[in-house]
């Protein structure tokens, strides 16, 4: 941190300054380098409770700055006290009562801001002075500030942390994007909880996926995620490439195991072996909506997780694996040490791999018929006439007749004579991907 650039000066301001100045927006509680609200209501109860037995409370850090020639406050240390002071005052959303002991009063009552004014006694909050602490400086500073004095209490993560330093990067706002979209869906299949995705856990994952998408292999994420986030090497057109195999990894999970929230595959470890997994097969034109297939590749996965969680029973009980076994003790070694590193993360995509593998065939590389097929398939039809039923069996011309796959290419059906037939393009766009 730069001494000589960094400047700072003490003072206090009574709460309904603080309010003064959030009402006409010079108070920021949400600048680009804050964390998302980690407090629970029986936090925000006991500020309340101090405040009004007229405790003394540590002091906030604000960032002044310029901007359109008026002063603004981003706040840099504070946001959750002050939130919860505006809250239980109504004065943003969010209104809570706090179980609280006013002064002169013997018992502990549950109260809410209109019963304390309807009592007169709104100047206990209005009138409390806060200690604050203005810092001035280069911008990089008062990151670093923000980041060492939130690395006590509710420490911050390593994804808040990055979310400090590079909340600008282009890589990270797209990834706050994708993670959004799939919040609910990550809490309902129980990877994530309400506590992750406050802690923005479920944005690392993301972005996790999406730069091992963008590498074409499993990443070391402890230096991986820095490096490209503090950086310019990926370009907007490989960072939306990047986004979209992401987002269509996680939608083909939601699709194929619907009821992975029962299965181990829910720890973020493995889930995000079997999330680059699918993702992989996706990008070598793995048919991945066989309902057949996706089914066995259910029980399959179920099947191995079952086996893997009894072999950390028999280690509970120091009862050795069977050779039959080994495979999962394997898999359970890459989840059970320290650290997640690189080694146990590619180890952990192999033997899913294994697994599930062999069961996806590829999309042919030949999307159509070519030339000479069509005049083959025409030449040798019998009749010339469509066995669809949106049409009424039309007889077909040279110039107007389709090819359609009898297994639709999208399951696997190859671009290939036996698996062609004449009909028109009517019948064939309502026939889609059905056989």
């Amino acid at each position: 941190m730069s001494e000589q650039t960094l400047r700072y000066s003490f003072d206090q301001k009574l709460i309904q300054e603080l309010v003064f100045h959030y009402e006409h927006g010079d108070l920021n509680l949400e600048p680009g380098f804050q964390r998302q609200s980690v407090w629970k209501e029986n936090d925000r109860t006991k500020l309340i409770d101090s405040i009004l037995r007229n405790y003394p409370l540590p002091a906030i850090f604000f960032y002044r700055r310029y901007e359109d020639g008026k002063m603004i406050y981003d706040v840099i240390d504070g946001k959750q006290r002050l939130e919860s002071i505006f809250m239980f005052m109504g004065v943003m959303r969010g209104r809570f009562s706090a179980r609280v002991q006013l002064p002169g009063r013997e018992k502990i009552e549950r109260v809410d801001w209109r019963t304390i004014c309807k009592r007169k006694e709104q100047y206990l909050l209005t009138t409390y002075p806060i200690p604050t602490i203005e810092v001035d400086g280069n911008f990089s500073d008062i990151v670093d500030i923000f980041v060492r004095i939130n690395s006590t209490g509710k420490a911050l993560t390593a994804q808040e942390k990055r979310h400090a330093r590079y909340y600008h990067s282009q890589f990270l706002k797209e990834a706050n994007r994708v993670a959004k979209r799939f919040e609910h869906a990550l809490q309902n299949m129980r990877i994530m909880s309400t506590n992750d995705i406050s802690r923005m856990k479920h944005v690392e994952l993301v972005a996790e996926l999406m730069l091992s998408f963008h590498q074409g292999d499993i990443i070391n994420k402890k230096t991986a995620l820095d490096r490209v986030m503090s950086s310019n090497i990926m370009n907007g057109r490989d960072i939306n490439k990047a986004s979209g195999v992401t987002v269509s990894s996680l939608n083909i999970i939601k699709r194929m195991f619907p009821r992975l929230s029962s299965t181990r595959f829910v720890k973020h470890a493995d889930f995000y072996s079997l999330a680059v997994l699918i993702g992989k097969f996706y990008q070598e034109g793995f048919i991945l909506t066989d309902r057949r297939k996706n089914k066995l590749a259910w029980d399959m996965l179920v099947a191995f997780g079952n086996k893997v969680d009894k072999i950390r029973e028999k280690q509970r009980k120091l009862q050795g694996a069977k050779p039959d076994e080994e495979l999962h003790r394997s898999y359970l070694m890459t989840v059970s040490q320290m650290t997640d590193d690189i080694s146990q993360r590619r180890k952990r995509e192999e033997i899913l791999r294994g697994i599930m593998g062999s069961l996806f065939a590829k999309k042919d590389s030949q999307r159509g018929f070519t030339p000479e097929q069509r005049r083959i398939i025409w030449n040798s039809a019998e009749v010339h006439r469509c066995p669809g039923t949106k049409c009424g069996g039309r007889v077909l011309t040279w110039n107007d007749f389709t090819i359609d796959h009898i297994r639709p290419s999208s399951k696997g059906g190859k671009s290939v004579l036996k698996n062609a037939r004449l009909m028109c393009r009517i019948c064939n766009s309502a026939k889609g991907a059905r056989s």
